[in-house]
C-alpha cells in the first residue's frame, strides 16, 4: 500500500486521531472504518481503478474514514461542500462523472434528487461502515487520489486532480516545515472541500500522528474557550475568522484575560487563503502574543510559500519557498525578474497537480517548460515574497475562497429583471475582497431610479435571494448597485477596474 497517510496511520494505531461529532477515534478506528468503507464500495470488484466517488459528509471521523475508504478501494475521492446548494452540487457531480455518491445522515437529503435523476447509487455512511470481508487492492503512489474543485476564469468549476504522491508531497511539506509533532492537537474550523481544510489543517496533522479536533459549527466564543483549556497547540484559519475572533474578544469583558492567556500557550497559529491585513496581524498579536504565520498556496499546488516557523514573520509577506518547492517570479517572456520587480509566480515540484479533469487544453495553457503558471503576481523583497495581486479581474478572493465573477454573473443574468450585470471584487478589511454586482435593469423592469434608492435596495435583496438558491453563500453579492449602463471599452468589454469605484462609497 503506497498511500502515505495510511502507512503513517499504521504506525500510530493507538494514538488519538480525531475528536468530532461522532466522538473520539484512534488511528486504529480510522483504519478499521475506512477498510469497511473500501470493502463495501468494492462489492464484487477487486479495484475501483480510478473511478470517481463523490461524497457529502460533515467534518469528523466519518469524513476521514470515507476519504480513506475511497482511496483504499482504488477510487478518486471528490469531496463536496456541505454549504453548497443543489445547483452547485449537481454541477460538480455532472462534471466528475462519479460511479456513486456517499452522504451522511445530516446531508443525505441534499443528494436524493440528484442521485435519482442521474440513476446514481447513493450510499449511506451507516451502511458503509458495516464489516465486510474483502481484499483491498494495492494502490500505487502515481495513481489519481483526489479531485478538488476550484472556480476558474471560464466561470465553470474545474476539477483539480492530484495523485497520492502529490497529496503526500503537499501534506508532508507543511507538516515538516511547521514542526508538526505527534503530541500536537489542532482545533479545526475550516471546510473540507478546500485544500486549506483538507490538506493544510487535517492532512498535515494526521501524517504526523497528531490529533485533529473539529469544532462544528464554528462559534467564536467556543474557539476562545478551547484556547483557554490549554489542550490546543495548533490553529489555522482565514483572516475573516481571525477578525471575528477579535470582535468576540472585544465584546466579552468577562473572559478576555482567560482567553488571551490560553491563546498564548498555542505552539502555532497560521493564517492563509487570503491576504492578512497588517492591522489584523498586529491586533491579534497584541491580544494573544501570537505572531500569525502567513503563507501562500492554491488548490493546484498545495502550499508553496511560508513565513518561517522560527525566525522573522514579516507583515505583508508570505515568506519563502517551502521544502521541495521550486518557485520564482517571471516577466511576460518567462524570464526571471530581478528582486524588487513584480512578475507572475511560477512553481514546479512534486506537489504540483496532475491535470484539470477533462480539460486538456486548459491544463496545457497553465504549464510552460514544466512550470505551473499561477496567475498571481508577487515581488521578491529582501529575501521574502510579497503578493501583489491576481492577473485576472474575474477571480475574487473572499473569506478565504477563490471564486469566479463570471460564474456569479451567469447565475444572476437569469433573473428576469436583469438585462446585464458585472461582478467585481472590492477591497474589504473583513473579507479580503467583498463580492459586488452592478446591474443594468431589463426593459420593463421596475427599477430605474438613482443608485441608493429604496427600489434599488429591494432589487438587491431579490438578487441575493435568487443567488442564495443557486450559489454557495460566499459567492452571493454583498453589495448591488443599479447603473444605466455598465462602463465598456471600444470593444464592448466591461471595464471592471473602473467599475470598482462605484463600490468605494460604503455599504
Amino acid at each position: 500500500m503506497a498511500i502515505e497517510l495510511i502507512v503513517r496511520a499504521e504506525n500510530n494505531r493507538e494514538r488519538l486521531a480525531i475528536v468530532g461529532p461522532e466522538g473520539p477515534a484512534t488511528y486504529a478506528n480510522l483504519l478499521t472504518a475506512s477498510a469497511h468503507t473500501a470493502g463495501r464500495l468494492l462489492g464484487d470488484v477487486c479495484d475501483l481503478d480510478g473511478n470517481r466517488v463523490a461524497y457529502l459528509v460533515g467534518p469528523g471521523t466519518d469524513h476521514v474514514a470515507t476519504l480513506w475508504g475511497i482511496w483504499r478501494a482504488g477510487g478518486v475521492a471528490v469531496p463536496l461542500a456541505v454549504s453548497h446548494p443543489a445547483r452547485e452540487l449537481a454541477m460538480i457531480i455532472d462534471d466528475a462523472e462519479p460511479i456513486c455518491l456517499i452522504a451522511d445522515a445530516a446531508h443525505e437529503a441534499q443528494l436524493l434528487d440528484i442521485a435519482a435523476d442521474r440513476d446514481l447509487p447513493l450510499h449511506k455512511i451507516k451502511d458503509l461502515v458495516r464489516p465486510v470481508v474483502s481484499t483491498l487492492p494495492e494502490v500505487e503512489e502515481q495513481r489519481a487520489a483526489l479531485m478538488v474543485y476550484t472556480s476558474g476564469t471560464t466561470g465553470r468549476p474545474k476539477g483539480v486532480v492530484t495523485t497520492h504522491a502529490q497529496v503526500a508531497a503537499q501534506v508532508g511539506s507543511v507538516s515538516g516545515a511547521w514542526g508538526w509533532r505527534a503530541d500536537d492537537r489542532i482545533l479545526h474550523v475550516l471546510p473540507l472541500h478546500h485544500v486549506h481544510g483538507l490538506h493544510v489543517a487535517l492532512g498535515s496533522a494526521l501524517i504526523a500522528g497528531a490529533c485533529c479536533e473539529f469544532l462544528v459549527p464554528f462559534d467564536a466564543a467556543a474557539v476562545w474557550d478551547r484556547f483557554a483549556s490549554g489542550e490546543i497547540s495548533v490553529f489555522m484559519a482565514v483572516p475573516t475568522v481571525y477578525r471575528r475572533l477579535v470582535w468576540a474578544w472585544e465584546a466579552n469583558g468577562t473572559h478576555q484575560e482567560e482567553w488571551s492567556r490560553g491563546a498564548r500557550t498555542l505552539r502555532l497559529m497560521v493564517s492563509g487563503s487570503a491576504a492578512l491585513p497588517v492591522d489584523l496581524l498586529e491586533r491579534w498579536e497584541a491580544i494573544t502574543g501570537q505572531r500569525l504565520l502567513e503563507r501562500y498556496g492554491m488548490t493546484e499546488i498545495g502550499m508553496a510559500l511560508s513565513n518561517p516557523l522560527d525566525g522573522e514573520r514579516r507583515a505583508g509577506s508570505v515568506g519563502q519557498p517551502l521544502p521541495g518547492v521550486e518557485l520564482c517570479v517571471v516577466d511576460a517572456d518567462g524570464a526571471e525578474c530581478d528582486p524588487g520587480t513584480s512578475g507572475e509566480i511560477v512553481v514546479r515540484g512534486p506537489q504540483v497537480f496532475a491535470e484539470y479533469w477533462h480539460r486538456e487544453e486548459e491544463t496545457a495553457t497553465v504549464f510552460r517548460d514544466g512550470w505551473f503558471l499561477t496567475g498571481d503576481e508577487a515581488v521578491l523583497d529582501d529575501g521574502y515574497y510579497r503578493i501583489v495581486g491576481r492577473r485576472s479581474v474575474d477571480i475574487i478572493k473572499t473569506g478565504g475562497y477563490k471564486v469566479s465573477a463570471l460564474e456569479i454573473e451567469e447565475v444572476l443574468r437569469g433573473h428576469p429583471k436583469v438585462s446585464d450585470i458585472a461582478v467585481v471584487g472590492v477591497d474589504d478589511a473583513d473579507w479580503g475582497e467583498r463580492v459586488c454586482a452592478a446591474v443594468e435593469v431589463a426593459a420593463g423592469g421596475t427599477v430605474r431610479q438613482q443608485p441608493g434608492s429604496v427600489d434599488e435596495a429591494g432589487l438587491a435583496e431579490q438578487l441575493r435571494t435568487w443567488a442564495r438558491a443557486q450559489l454557495a453563500p460566499y459567492k452571493v453579492p454583498k453589495q448591488v448597485r443599479v447603473v444605466d449602463e455598465l462602463p465598456r471599452n471600444a470593444m464592448g468589454k466591461v471595464m471592471k477596474p473602473t467599475l470598482r469605484a462605484l463600490f468605494h462609497d460604503g455599504e
